[in-house]
């Protein structure tokens, strides 16, 4: 698994725009990898602030290794934050490393998901219901909880963040469709209690929204 860390400009035009519609995003990161994906490969990413300098820190976990060359001329080069101005410590960017998670059954892991806390809801018309945002706490926390016992995990304690709503366009044929979505931060401590099937909900993230940022399930030793 790699994962990469590109620290964006907050002053190009592209960036902001991207920001704003993180589908577009997407389509900007996915073009660091192969026309078509090998199968076993999702592409998941997600938008961070820096917690010190306030600039805007993307993370992208892959199955193959990207290729970040064509963002040297993105946006006239402006599209990556300048060398002179990254964070002290930061020597690269993007930043691209292998990792290699082992986890164990009963391992403590903080963890990290930006993801699209939905259910189902019976819609007339819709042979597959409707689909519809979790705007309470306590129904977010139960949606966390069902999908981390699906991902072989048990949530032990959690944070809450404000929730994000946006509308991106995804453009289909000739027309564009308005795409309304509700985005929830959650940081907490889980359990592992089936490590494979952890290990398989990391890789194919968490939740729906993965093509606009949502899904990346980040973790490390508690």
């Amino acid at each position: 698994m790699y994962l990469s860390r590109l620290f964006l400009n907050p002053r190009s035009r592209q960036v902001q725009s991207e920001i704003a519609h993180p589908y577009q995003m997407h389509k900007t990161l996915m073009r660091a990898f192969p026309t078509p994906l090998p199968p076993e490969e999702r592409v998941l990413f997600r938008l961070e602030i820096h917690p010190r300098t306030g600039q805007p820190m993307l993370l992208v976990q892959s199955q193959t290794p990207p290729v970040w060359d064509f963002l040297t001329t993105a946006d006239r080069g402006r599209y990556l934050l300048p060398n002179w101005e990254l964070p002290s410590g930061v020597d690269q960017n993007p930043e691209v490393k292998e990792v290699t998670l082992r986890l164990r059954r009963g391992q403590r892991l903080v963890f990290r998901l930006f993801a699209n806390p939905t259910k189902k809801i019976k819609a007339e018309g819709r042979k597959n219901g409707k689909r519809v945002e979790l705007y309470r706490e306590e129904d977010q926390r139960r949606w966390l909880e069902r999908k981390l016992q699906a991902a072989g995990a048990r949530l032990i304690d959690v944070r809450i963040g404000a929730g994000r709503k946006f509308t991106d366009f995804q453009r289909k044929a000739e027309r564009s469709q308005a795409l309304t979505f509700y985005g929830v931060r959650f940081d907490g401590l889980l359990v592992v209690e089936d490590p494979e099937a952890l290990l398989k909900a990391i890789s194919q993230g968490v939740g729906s929204g993965k093509g606009v940022g949502f899904g990346l399930l980040s973790v490390a030793a508690a």
